[in-house]
């Protein structure tokens, strides 16, 4: 059982940056499948980025180039750099982790873009 919790998350003008950091009770990086996803109001949970057993990270084509992914496995935490921040940008960001037995969701960490 794994438990995952976000932060990071607030209110931001256009063009600033956030980073989100999603920390894990235990040690979540023997598994290769996780990511961050978002869900805005009225809309589906998307995929923003994430590493599969292929490797490398993958992103959607609206934040290629803004959005990096990265994980410190000493501190079990994963994280989401957000740069050049766009109000289409703003939602509820989950981190997620897929493993053989489960899946395994965040809380979720509200993200608003306005001027």
């Amino acid at each position: 059982q794994f438990q995952l919790v976000e932060s990071g998350g607030g209110l931001v003008r256009p063009g600033e940056s956030l980073r989100l950091s999603c920390a894990a009770s235990g040690d979540i990086f023997i598994f290769n499948n996780m990511g961050w996803y978002r869900q805005a109001p009225g809309k589906q949970r998307d995929m923003v980025a994430s590493i599969t057993e292929g490797g490398g990270a993958q992103y959607a084509d609206s934040v290629k180039g803004r959005f990096t992914f990265s994980r410190d496995s000493a501190k079990n935490t994963m994280y989401l750099q957000m740069n050049d921040l766009k109000p289409e940008d703003t939602a509820v960001y989950y981190c997620h982790l897929d493993t053989p037995r489960r899946e395994y969701w965040g809380q979720g960490t509200q993200v608003t873009v306005s001027a």
